[in-house]
């Protein structure tokens, strides 16, 4: 009988997660050290990749934060050299880190569009290309695993531009994984559907900093009705997706589109 477990056990490996700080990039940056590897922890505030990579080292885990601006090529070819240092090799990179855009596109300008696009695009695209160089260079394959959005299925006013920028990572994994599947590393994304994060939720805060729970309690029941299971999903939903899909047990998937979104693309 196969050892269905030895297919996600991660142990001796290292990954990279930007975004690492909160929500989706929290949740798989303690799904894969859970799962045996030593994990850097990237994010652009301090307070939260140290928090993550406290929660799991207090579950037994392994990891280091890294302060990084995704938008400096620089910043993120350090981050994934922090790897090599740190565990002296990389196998897994989730780019996760990400901002929201809204607004009608007639109005919106021209620094808001660099914006998003330099965090959810070049972000992601300075990401694929450090973790290529350090993934080729050490010869053992690998595992790059980008986040789009349903977003990019149907089109919703004034989310244009957040959108655009999620469409494109979709269409950068497919070419990546065409150009580097010779060197076994392997390039997939995946497009979650309504997730509760802070990331979500950031309209409900009131001017002090506190939650709206009335509004927060709507809003969710809102977003329920737009899945046919009539749930929401966790960050811990498309962190398994993520372990999935680094793992031995996703070695012969690339170049694909994977959804865990309740559904939410259907209706």
């Amino acid at each position: 009988m196969r050892d269905v477990l030895k297919a996600f056990d991660l142990s001796g490996r290292a990954a990279v997660v930007t975004g690492g700080g909160s929500g989706i990039g929290r949740a798989t940056a303690q799904l894969l050290a859970g799962a045996g590897a030593g994990v850097v922890v990237g994010d652009i505030v301090e307070e939260g990749a140290n928090e993550t990579v406290r929660l799991i080292e207090e579950s037994g885990g392994t990891a280091v934060p890294h302060l990084v601006d995704v938008t400096s090529p620089g910043e993120v070819d350090d981050l994934v050299q922090r790897a090599v240092k740190e565990y002296g090799r990389l196998d897994a990179m989730a780019n996760v880190a990400g901002v929201a855009s809204d607004g009608m596109i007639l109005d919106t300008t021209e620094a808001e569009l660099d914006r998003a696009f330099g965090i959810n695009l070049k972000g992601v695209f300075f990401g694929c290309q450090a973790a290529v160089r350090a993934m080729i260079e050490a010869g053992n394959g690998g595992s790059i695993v980008n986040v789009s959005s349903t977003a990019i299925d149907q089109p919703a006013k004034a989310y244009g531009v957040y959108a655009m920028t999620k469409a494109a990572v979709a269409q950068l994994t497919k070419t990546l994984a065409l150009e580097v599947g010779k060197h076994g590393i392997r390039v997939n994304t995946i497009a979650p559907g309504f997730t509760v994060t802070p990331f979500t939720s950031r309209h409900l805060y009131e001017p002090d900093g506190s939650l709206n729970q009335e509004k927060y309690d709507t809003f969710v029941e809102q977003m329920k009705k737009l899945s046919p299971l009539r749930r929401v999903g966790e960050p811990e939903d498309q962190a398994y997706l993520i372990l999935y899909l680094v793992s031995d047990a996703a070695k012969f998937s690339t170049g694909t589109i994977w959804r865990a979104n309740g559904g939410q693309s259907m209706l």
